[in-house]
């Protein structure tokens, strides 16, 4: 019988439980920021003192680079140089799976650059494994191709994801929901898988971190767009349909929290979205994203609604937009033992 998390007992818990520390990268490739790139950096080190607030961050940066993150962000946080590419460690970085009592372990999923649009990536592609060394885990290896942010657990048996990133003919050619799923199964330790749709993007092909996050056991914060003439839109649409017909693990009709305000900002002559579901949950905070005067303070009053007993602490995210993500996309959990 082959090993897996799920043989040995182990699952992923919800990005709501408690924490050991958050894992972020420092922005890499330049390449991707352009002539943005110091902003890019003063805008992660926010992040970083934001989630810093709450609990300890680990940061990964390139050798040599050590000194630079702590002259951005001060010596409140642990720097380890690992070599990397990219700055995304939600979608290249450790996937700890735990039994909940005491034994962890990290997943290594297969990386290819987000379906190879980005090279390259093959320090990205080992960074799961060097970090599994830093906190002495042992490391179980995925046969499939994904990225963390295409997917959410409730730490309850229930994952959602989407499609688009999962089921895709360069990251995973040939693959099937049912082969998927079994795959979600066997190694993030999952009952029940839910297909929700995301809008294709960029770089991600809709990972469902861009519209949506576990709030709590049986709760979904979801986007809920609406068209020109004020009808909720199809994918939104679809997705309400979807959790109504369909029960969690647990038995429960998942309870929708509908964010619905959408922001935007303008970079160089183009327009990028403020993906406010892209927040991060450390312990006793949701770490937020912000970039548009018209609509921040009404999504982060609807955040605050959403999650009555945690802090809204806002970040900027106009410039991880542009990059290709939000608060979410750049930082990962590892749980507490």
């Amino acid at each position: 019988m082959e090993l897996t998390p799920r043989s040995e007992g182990l699952r992923m818990p919800a990005e709501f439980d408690e924490h050991e520390c958050t894992v972020i990268v420092w922005p890499a490739r330049a390449s991707l920021w352009g002539h943005h790139l110091e902003q890019a950096k003063r805008d992660y080190a926010e992040v970083i003192k934001a989630v810093a607030a709450f609990e300890e961050v680990v940061v990964v940066a390139n050798p040599g680079a050590a000194a630079e993150v702590l002259n951005y962000c001060g010596i409140g946080v642990t720097v380890t140089e690992i070599p990397v590419d990219d700055s995304w460690v939600r979608d290249s970085g450790p996937i700890v799976v735990s039994d909940g009592v005491g034994r962890r372990a990290v997943v290594q999923l297969g990386f290819d650059g987000w379906g190879q649009k980005y090279v390259p990536y093959d320090k990205d592609a080992r960074l799961a494994t060097a970090l599994a060394d830093v906190f002495g885990l042992p490391v179980f290896r995925a046969p499939i191709v994904s990225e963390g942010g295409a997917f959410l657990t409730d730490g309850e048996g229930t994952l959602f994801t989407t499609e688009g990133s999962v089921i895709h003919e360069v990251r995973n050619p040939g693959l099937t929901r049912e082969r998927a799923e079994a795959v979600f199964r066997d190694y993030l330790g999952v009952d029940t898988v839910m297909w929700l749709e995301a809008f294709p993007d960029r770089d991600t092909d809709g990972h469902v971190d861009g519209i949506a996050n576990v709030a709590a056991p049986g709760v979904l914060a979801l986007y809920i767009g609406e068209d020109s003439d004020g009808a909720i839109d199809p994918y939104s649409q679809r997705n309400l349909n979807l959790l109504a017909s369909v029960q969690d693990a647990a038995g429960r009709h998942v309870r929708v929290e509908a964010v619905s305000p959408q922001g935007f900002a303008t970079i160089d002559g183009e327009e990028y979205d403020i993906p406010y579901l892209n927040h991060y949950l450390p312990a006793g905070g949701v770490v937020a994203p912000v970039g548009d005067p018209r609509t921040d303070d009404a999504a982060l009053a609807r955040l605050a609604e959403i999650y009555p007993d945690r802090e809204i602490v806002a970040v900027p995210g106009a410039l991880l937009s542009y990059g290709g993500g939000g608060p979410h996309c750049i930082t990962q959990q590892i749980p507490r033992r």
